[in-house]
């Protein structure tokens, strides 16, 4: 795979009403339209310390089954834009909202069909990148 064009990003951010619940992370240069970009979200770390990414669209519900919130992403070949879903994300825990760590993969689009996007590890693993390649984004 050539890693110029396999990416990751990391980008720390809050969730809050003075950001309407989003983040909008700007690329310096533009992607290929063939790519993919998955986003994923840092929800806890295992028992023995290690980081547990989760995939978005990722969704939180009531104990009764309806949308307590969530959080989704669309983007462009310029930029990513991450953000929450719910119908009250001012009572969402700040938990979930706050110093939230994110990574941005670009997926070249001969790659995106092959790969298991739900382990992050494996998306690292198959494009041959490592966590010394991940560029923090500033923002």
């Amino acid at each position: 795979i050539d890693n110029t064009t396999s990416e990751v990003f990391e980008v720390n951010t809050s969730f809050t009403s003075g950001n309407s619940y989003s983040k909008l992370i700007t690329f310096n240069y533009p992607i290929y339209s063939s790519d993919v970009v998955l986003v994923y979200r840092l929800s806890g770390t295992t028992a023995q310390g290690g980081d547990i990414w989760k995939l978005l669209p990722e969704t939180h519900y009531f104990s009764d089954g309806t949308l307590d919130f969530g959080y989704d992403q669309d983007y462009t070949t310029r930029d990513v834009n991450v953000f929450m879903i719910g119908n009250n994300l001012q009572t969402v825990s700040t938990d979930y909202r706050l110093n939230q760590v994110l990574r941005v993969v670009i997926v070249p689009g001969g790659y995106a069909t092959s790969i298991n996007k739900n382990s992050f590890e494996a998306v690292m693993t198959t494009l041959k990148l490592n966590e010394s390649q991940i560029q923090k984004i500033q923002m």
